[in-house]
Formats: structure tokens, sequence, C-alpha cells
């Protein structure tokens, strides 16, 4: 896939994560390392969280960035990003961190997709990513990423965060939660959109 051309990010830019997620903070600070790009998290700024009304990844990520970017006066960037299970039909998807709670559950609530799946032989799952980099303007352009694999149980692995202990990429017998973050990223969803954002908005390392 080609780069989307966007507004791109000099180094010396101070960028803000638009997420209040401790998990991803580390993630994406990990893939914008060596850029010269400073990374603060929406958190850090005590910038309140917009409610993710959209239908789809993309609109939810345009929400959250640009309402960082407008809210600090520098450019954001967001991930909006879900487990899907073929078997619930696609669910929980946007709705992933929801199905979580308030105190971000996971244990429960991948207990809670492997008690919906019951005995179906159908296992197929894939996690998106949609990242969104915005302006204080108003600008914004969006990068998608996705991998297919499937739901295991139990959960294996201690890396990672969210749903990663039960998902396991096509051709791989890890876990993302068994796998370091450089193997994570090199095949992610995140990784994948990462990739399409940073040939289209970062100068060469």
């Amino acid at each position: 896939m080609s780069p989307v051309q966007a507004r791109g990010l000099r180094r010396g830019d101070t960028l803000v994560l638009a997420s209040h997620n401790a998990g991803k903070l580390v993630e994406f600070s990990a893939l914008l390392s060596g850029y010269g790009i400073k990374v603060i998290s929406a958190a850090t700024l005590n910038l309140p969280e917009p409610e993710e009304t959209a239908t789809t990844f993309a609109g939810n990520a345009e929400i959250k960035a640009l309402a960082a970017a407008q809210a600090a006066g520098l450019p954001a960037l967001a991930d909006d990003s879900g487990f899907c299970v073929s078997a619930l039909n696609g669910d929980p998807g946007i709705l992933s961190a929801r199905w979580a709670g308030p105190d971000k559950d996971f244990p429960a609530v991948m207990r809670r997709i492997h008690d919906l799946m019951g005995d179906t032989p159908d296992r197929t799952a894939w996690f998106i990513s949609v990242l969104c980099l915005a302006w204080p303007d108003g600008q914004s352009t969006t990068f998608e990423g996705r991998i297919d694999g499937q739901v295991v149980w139990p959960p294996r692995g201690t890396h990672g965060h969210g749903y990663d202990p039960i998902f396991a990429p096509e051709g791989s017998p890890l876990t993302f939660a068994e796998m370091t973050e450089t193997q994570k990223n090199t095949i992610s969803h995140r990784g994948r959109a990462f990739r399409l954002f940073r040939e289209g908005c970062l100068q060469p390392a």
C-alpha cells in the first residue's frame, strides 16, 4: 500500500499522544524513538477524554486526535483500535475498550469472549488500528493497519496489554502477549498503521 501523503512532522516537534492509556504511551514512545519527536500524553496534559460517538475506528480516531490537537495547540496522534471476533459478528470491535469496563478488567472480558464463543470451530479474529494525525487548525489524516489470526484459550503471556493474551497472529505459535515489544511491533496492526504514518509524516530516521 502506498503511503498517504500528509502534512509532516519535523525533528524537534512535540506530539501529543491523544490517549490516557499508559500501555499505548510506552508502545508509541518506542515506535517514535529515533525520529527526534517529543511525545507527551493527553493524560500528562490533563486533557479531557472526548466522547467517542463515531461508528468506525477512523471516525473515533479523528475525534480524539482533533480534540487533543485543538486543546493543546499542538499536533496530536490518536489511535483507535479494536479486537474483532468473527464468531461474535466482529464484536467487540469499536467497543473493545468499553467491553472491559471502567476498570479495564481485561481478564474478565477475555473470559466473557471465551464464554460467548462457546465451542464454535470458528476461531478467526483480527485487530484493527487506525491512526489519525491532527493539527490545531483542524486538518487530519488517517492510516489503517490490520492483522488476522486466531483466538486462543487459555490466555498466554504477560507482555503487551488488552486482548493480547488471547490472540495469536496467523503463522505464529505465540500470542501477542508472549512476544517482545519489538517482535509485536514488526507485525502488529498498530505497527502496520504506524509504518504508513511514518512514510507519510516523519522525516527519515
